[in-house]
């Protein structure tokens, strides 16, 4: 007998209680203290938008390849499954998704950011204009 099935946002609601989620400013801590920012963003909206300095630019598809520390394809930022990871979205829906997929490959300190690019901004943390070279990556 399976499961029944859930909708988007009962699903959502589970994986988030496996996050411990962080606000912008903790979250612009966290990046002070060694943790690694993720923006999986697509290039549209970083052209926007902007970035956030520092944060690691990958697209949403390729965040578990870039991720596993076991992996070949692995940027070199993802240096061990003991990394703080803050994914961040436009919104804070798709990091969240994201950062329970990161859990499940062993990262267990990833989560996201609350609110994603658009509370970052808004609570007036630093942000820079995108660059064809950045928005590229």
């Amino acid at each position: 007998m399976s499961e029944r099935p859930v909708g988007i946002d009962e699903l959502l609601e589970r994986v988030r209680e496996g996050l411990d989620r962080v606000a912008p400013r903790e979250a612009y801590e966290a990046a002070a203290d060694g943790a690694l920012l993720v923006d999986i963003r697509y290039a549209a909206l970083r052209e926007r938008d902007g970035l956030i300095p520092g944060a690691l630019v990958v697209e949403r598809n390729e965040l578990e390849w870039r991720l596993d520390p076991l992996g070949s394809h692995r940027a070199p930022e993802a240096t061990s499954h003991d990394l703080r990871v803050v994914v961040i979205c436009n919104e804070g829906y798709a990091s969240s998704l994201a950062a329970a997929s990161l859990q499940q490959l062993g990262l267990h300190r990833a989560t996201d950011l609350t609110g994603g690019f658009q509370a970052w901004r808004a609570q007036g943390l630093p942000v820079t204009e995108a660059s064809p070279s950045v928005t590229g990556a």
